[in-house]
């Protein structure tokens, strides 16, 4: 993906497109139950609008393979075809179950590198420790809770008291819970979707300072997309709950599923942009507010090369809509 620096700029922006488009069209089902709709919305409004970015890309995680998805399906290929030649993650409705109960923290969210540089990542779980600048280098996902928490409360100059810490609301995280609150430390649990909670502890403002627990793989690797943007941390290891899984991984070549999974693991160099636009409010980003004739959306898209980080706002007419808004009114 390394082109002159203009078209790099360009493609930014052109990626923050796509998510808005996503979350433009996904947006309309919040709180309406139905979050086969709400996914299938995102998902083709990010298809349509992928069709105009000039990539020659390749869907590395995606809606999963050919044959259970109609579209960014795994090796589908995405763009024009023109260079530069890149591998592409897309989750278009991060938190469908969020979107169908108006909860908070959806989003639509792509990383983009170039070809070979992001992890494959199976559909399975994986165990994640997730932080911010300032704590590089100051985790180790073997580690007890407390001895982590220490070490980020340390780095970041707060009390453990003070530092904030996002988990899944999940049963299997009930010792990990547990083991938080003995430290001393307060939790956030959620829902569903870990990707924006994750790229939120790279930012002081955001309440949020870490991520523990066990999501899903391939938002693991979109996160740490966003992460190596910034200058923040990942770990992480594969956790299967079969023979399948484990079949899973070692088919998409992770041959040790147990091992320790690194930044350089997850993502490999600096060339590679991330982007995310708000469906639902969370800590990060704003959700969609629709307004009569327009719709205003909330964007981050950060460049891996530079280190920049641009927040968009962004004003959307329907009078000029295309087709993948969708109907004004339902």
């Amino acid at each position: 993906m390394r082109v002159r620096r203009g078209m790099e700029r360009e493609l930014a922006l052109e990626f923050a497109r796509v998510t808005e488009a996503a979350a433009l069209a996904s947006g309309r089902w919040m709180g309406r139950g139905d979050k086969e709709a709400a996914d299938d919305a995102a998902v083709k409004a990010m298809r349509i609008v992928f069709d105009t970015v000039q990539i020659d890309g390749i869907v590395v995680i995606g809606e999963g393979e050919m044959d259970e998805a109609p579209m960014l399906y795994i090796g589908e290929k995405l763009g024009t075809g023109n260079p530069p030649s890149v591998d592409v993650a897309v989750d278009p409705l991060e938190g469908t179950n969020v979107v169908a109960k108006g909860l908070t923290g959806a989003i639509s969210v792509l990383a983009v590198a170039e070809r070979g540089c992001l992890l494959h990542a199976p559909d399975m779980y994986m165990n994640k420790i997730a932080v911010g600048p300032k704590a590089v280098g100051r985790i180790n996902l073997d580690a007890p809770p407390e001895v982590n928490l220490r070490a980020v409360a340390k780095a970041l100059d707060k009390d453990i008291q003070d530092l904030t810490v996002v988990i899944l609301d999940r049963p299997r995280h009930q010792e990990l819970i547990k083991a938080v609150r003995q430290a001393g430390a307060r939790i956030k649990l959620i829902t569903d979707g870990d990707v924006s909670p994750a790229v939120a502890v790279a930012f002081e403002d955001s309440g949020v300072d870490v991520l523990m627990g066990i999501g899903g793989a391939p938002e693991g690797v979109l996160a740490a997309a966003a992460l190596r943007c910034v200058g923040g941390e990942m770990q992480g290891r594969l956790w299967p709950e079969d023979e399948a899984d484990v079949a899973r991984a070692k088919a998409m070549g992770i041959s040790d599923v147990q091992r320790l999974l690194t930044m350089d693991d997850l993502v490999k160099g600096e060339d590679v942009i991330f982007a995310a636009t708000g469906i639902t409010d969370g800590d990060l980003l704003r959700g969609v507010r629709y307004l009569g004739n327009t719709a205003k959306t909330h964007t981050v898209v950060m460049r891996g090369l530079t280190g920049t980080i641009r927040f968009i706002e962004a004003i959307h007419r329907f009078d000029k809509k295309p087709n993948y808004i969708g109907p004004k009114r339902f």
